[in-house]
């Protein structure tokens, strides 16, 4: 028998590696923590604008994974499950990369507002989209037997892994932004984030693609 325990920990350590990549992208908001303790002039302010992002951030990732958790109690549909989610994330990342635009509506929201619009722009940016494929991986690893097979046991015991992959998910992004939110903040300045800013807009649509991609391939 094949002892699944270094893909089981592959697939953990790539929810902590696309959170260090949110965490690292400024589309995901660490310029605006900086922003905010800068023109506030207090450097609590950046601290609590991270917190704002990480719940928002959070909160997307949860509200993605749920429903697939749900559907996943359908145990002779789990493959055809998979297959549609890899399918979906390659979709979204052919969109984007068609579609430069960023979404007009995320420049509306306040800034005062930071957890609402980390929650809207990785909903906007399929944040939580790219986490499905890799967990339907770690819950298709999960052990189940005859007794484990009722619906509702099936659900919670996903749903429970849902929110585990959402928080570490989450607490990665966060480590990563907030590294470099800080030295931003200490040493380099808002100029930094005017002149300095990098675009990670179309590595953003890649890296959904190969998501997707190595999903498909994982499950042949």
């Amino acid at each position: 028998m094949i002892d699944a325990t270094p893909h089981v920990a592959a697939l953990w350590w790539a929810v902590v590696a696309s959170g260090l990549y949110h965490g690292v992208n400024p589309g995901m908001g660490w310029p605006l923590a900086v922003s905010s303790a800068l023109m506030e002039r207090e450097y609590s302010s950046l601290y609590k604008a991270l917190l704002a992002l990480a719940g928002g951030h959070l909160l997307a990732m949860a509200l993605v994974l749920l429903p697939f958790s749900a559907l996943l109690w359908l145990a002779d549909w789990q493959r055809e499950i998979q297959i549609g989610a890899a399918c979906l994330v390659i979709a979204l990342g052919v969109y984007l990369l068609i579609n430069r635009r960023h979404p007009r509506f995320l420049s509306r929201v306040p800034p005062s507002r930071l957890a609402l619009w980390s929650f809207l722009a990785a909903m906007a940016h399929g944040a939580g989209l790219m986490l499905v494929p890799i967990y339907l991986g770690i819950c298709g690893t999960l052990e189940t037997d005859a007794g484990h097979a009722a619906a509702y046991d099936l659900m919670q015991t996903h749903g429970g892994t849902a929110i585990v992959v959402a928080l570490l998910h989450t607490l990665a992004m966060t480590v990563a932004g907030g590294a470099l939110a800080l030295g931003v903040y200490h040493w380099l300045g808002l100029a930094f984030l005017s002149k300095g800013w990098f675009n990670l807009d179309i590595v953003w649509a890649l890296s959904l693609i190969l998501v997707g991609g190595l999903s498909l391939f994982a499950l042949h």
